[in-house]
């Protein structure tokens, strides 16, 4: 007892030392999108049979971006993005939009959806500026540990991720229901308060975000603006079929020297390096499409590869392994009073491994007040199934349910939590030889028992704020913890009834309501599949720039690490070849 009154003193000591930030009571989303109409972007149709560069970025996404914009600066550059431009698009640009473009399924959908083998359904981007196009949108670092064990060097870690936060990154309007569930945290004990930070510490704290305060979306594609003109070449719906090696005789490194690309009437075209050392090409196609793409080119498993009728180029067995994916789990609290539409603002960082967060409000993309925001069917966030039984019909079915419910039940808003690492790890298999399909993954959520344990303290600490005094006004008082953990399936919650709220029955919870957050990654991990500079191990003029490398998801949400790594290897592939930073153009 006298730990707990301790917290709570800490936490108001916490809150009145930082003064938490005035809460706005009314969003102003007013005006339109910029539209960045760079020159160097173009449909891949326009691309020529045969083209030469220093480097071949395969993907425009949140590190190909940045990546691609700092090389260009000494050097020429072709990005292939198997998607289109995100610009212009109302759906991936406004706040209020979100889940719009998860929720289309279509061949030319931004968003690409797929299912684990652990039956979760999840997606992964199509279209330039990759999943900042897409996401939630909270912007925050890796924390300095995280830095220090990848073996990054601090000072240009720092002068990257200000260079990407010039462009993207933003303090959010703090409103009623966000400030609610800040409060909330303090009072729960997840101190201190930390205040506006893009920092990881351990507490409370405001992130930043990448909507600006119109609500506008900015992604890693506006990072193109700093690349210059001339050197750098965009080409939009290409999708590369494999990569091209050579060799320099029996006993030496197969060189990558060119790549192989389709463009969406299905033309061929081949692009290679120019002669000279230093030219490479970077593989950022994500951490679905880079194992997949070594494994298409013939760098993988022997035997899987052959089982597929690839030529083995390499036989690496780690590519493709080690895959994993932050399990998230979500409560649902009507609340009687309206609420803000929020994304992602506030995250409790706790000392025993899991991250807590919100959402809130209706979202009203398309002009429809159903669209449930982060938490929705259509975007295949269904979570009141366990996750072998979300079929399509069972997704049909839910929609339906929900769109029966009157707009006044979704009147409300989400806690989240999501565990950090994880410990548990999966595997990716090709499915085919068709780089437009989606890979085999297995994620094996909570297959690791301390998983397991820090989401039973994510729900608990959920709960918890939910009762605090901050969080009253909005809550019902005849809907405590246990009700609210067991809502019906005509609830616009997504959950059957549970069990009794006990430690067991916790895990249970967690098992049969993990969601993904989006946060997947491995299948090219550094020290298996590439060494510390990200260069392929075994073959030569081949790196992997992107979350494929990373071993645990960094921060609490990737994206800023993401962009951050882009123009920090940048800058590094730079120094190797010039000598200093200083001497690229800035």
């Amino acid at each position: 007892m006298a730990v707990w009154w301790w917290r709570i003193i800490l936490a108001l000591l916490s809150s009145i030392l930082f003064s938490p930030q005035r809460c706005a009571s009314q969003p102003q989303l007013n005006g339109t999108a910029g539209n960045n109409d760079y020159s160097f972007m173009k449909n891949a149709t326009s691309a020529p049979n045969i083209s030469h560069y220093d480097y071949i970025v395969i993907g425009g996404g949140t590190a190909g971006c940045p990546l691609a914009a700092t090389l260009s600066q000494n050097y020429s550059v072709l990005v292939l993005e198997r998607g289109g431009s995100p610009y212009g698009n109302p759906n991936i640009t406004n706040v209020t939009a979100f889940g719009a473009a998860l929720s289309d399924t279509s061949p030319t959908s931004p968003s690409q959806r797929f299912i684990s083998e652990d039956g979760v359904i999840n997606s992964r981007a199509r279209v330039l500026g990759g999943g900042s196009c897409l996401n939630a949108g909270f912007y925050t670092r890796a924390s300095p540990q995280y830095v220090k064990e990848v073996g990054w060097e601090g000072k240009v870690v720092n002068e990257s991720y200000e260079w990407v936060e010039q462009v993207v990154a933003f303090e959010p309007v703090m409103r009623p229901w966000q400030c609610a569930v800040r409060d909330g945290l303090l009072q729960s004990g997840v101190v201190p308060y930390n205040g506006f930070t893009y920092d990881h510490i351990n507490g409370t704290k405001v992130g930043g975000t990448i909507f600006d305060r119109d609500g506008h979306r900015h992604t890693a594609a506006d990072l193109l603006q700093h690349a210059h003109p001339s050197r750098i070449s965009v080409l939009l719906h290409a999708t590369v079929h494999r990569i091209l090696f050579r060799s320099k005789g029996a006993s030496s490194k197969p060189v990558a020297h060119g790549v192989i690309f389709r463009d969406s009437q299905g033309i061929k075209h081949k692009a290679y390096l120019k002669h000279g050392p230093g030219n490479e090409i970077i593989v950022s196609a994500g951490a679905l499409g880079s194992p997949q793409l070594l494994m298409l080119s013939g760098v993988g498993p022997a035997e899987h590869l052959k089982a597929h009728n690839i030529s083995v180029v390499l036989d690496q067995p780690m590519v493709g392994q080690e895959m994993a994916d932050n399990p998230m789990n979500a409560v649902f609290i009507p609340s009687p009073v309206p609420v803000e539409v929020s994304l992602i603002q506030v995250v409790g960082i706790t000392s025993f491994g899991a991250y807590i967060e919100a959402a809130s409000g209706e979202n009203f993309a398309g002009g429809s007040p159903k669209d449930y925001g982060m938490f929705s069917p259509k975007i295949g966030q269904l979570s009141k199934l366990p996750p072998k039984q979300r079929t399509p019909e069972a997704l049909t079915r839910a929609i339906e349910l929900m769109d029966g419910l009157d707009g006044a039940a979704f009147q409300g808003g989400f806690l989240l939590e999501k565990i950090t690492g994880p410990i548990s790890r999966g595997h990716l298999e090709l499915r085919n030889r068709d780089p437009n399909e989606n890979p085999i993954v297995t994620f094996n959520y909570f297959k690791d028992p301390k998983d397991l344990e820090r989401c039973v303290e994510g729900i608990s600490t959920i709960g918890k704020i939910i009762e605090s005094k901050a969080f009253a006004p909005f809550r019902y008082p005849n809907l405590p913890v246990p009700v609210l953990l067991n809502m019906t399936a005509s609830a616009p919650v997504n959950l059957l009834p549970r069990h009794a709220n006990t430690s067991s029955s916790l895990e249970q919870f967690c098992k049969d309501t993990v969601m993904t957050i989006w946060h997947y990654h491995g299948g090219c991990q550094v020290g298996t599949v590439v060494d510390h500079d990200y260069r392929v191990l075994g073959v030569d003029a081949l790196r992997v720039i992107d979350g494929s490398t990373f071993n645990n998801s960094p921060g609490t949400n990737p994206q800023a690490t993401v962009m951050m790594l882009g123009r920090y290897m940048g800058m590094k592939m730079l120094k190797e070849r010039l000598g200093e930073y200083g001497e690229t153009q800035q």
